[in-house]
């Protein structure tokens, strides 16, 4: 299984349905929120802020200093994530302010989304995504921030 928790475990059943069901409406919540907002903009921020616009995948950060969507905010924002278990989603969540779903999310679009074949293409698709997130108040506050 890949860090961000996704799997391909879909068996046809009900149960696993609304499950899914749940798990997309819990993303879409935290998408929408004040955090999550909050979160993205800082993330396309981040993104558009790296001299190097590239990606890698698997992990937060290397030693040489490339890093994921989520290490580039990391590095953006001064959190120290060097002692950070990608796996333990919770932790995750909070050490970026936001709930466990969103940056589950954000390493699935980071890792396996589509389309990520370089990290140069891997970063223009996470901007895009993220960009695609946020509301329209939030889209004039970043047209503010840049100009």
């Amino acid at each position: 299984m890949s860090r961000h928790g996704y799997n391909e475990g879909y068996d046809g059943s009900d149960v696993y349905e609304l499950s899914f069901g749940r798990w997309r409406a819990q993303v879409a919540s935290a998408t929408r929120g004040k955090r999550g907002q909050a979160f993205l903009l800082a993330l396309v921020q981040a993104l558009d802020a790296m001299t190097e616009k590239s990606l890698i995948k698997g992990r937060l950060q290397t030693p040489e200093g490339a890093v994921c969507a989520l290490g580039a905010l990391a590095k953006y924002k001064g959190i120290d994530v060097s002692d950070v278990d990608t796996d333990d989603h919770d932790s995750l969540g909070a050490t970026f302010n936001v709930a466990s779903q969103l940056a589950q999310e954000v390493m699935y679009e980071n890792d396996d989304g589509p389309g990520g074949v370089t990290g140069e293409i891997r970063w223009q698709r996470v901007r895009d995504w993220a960009v695609r997130q946020l509301t329209a108040a939030t889209l004039l506050d970043l047209q503010e921030a840049t100009s």
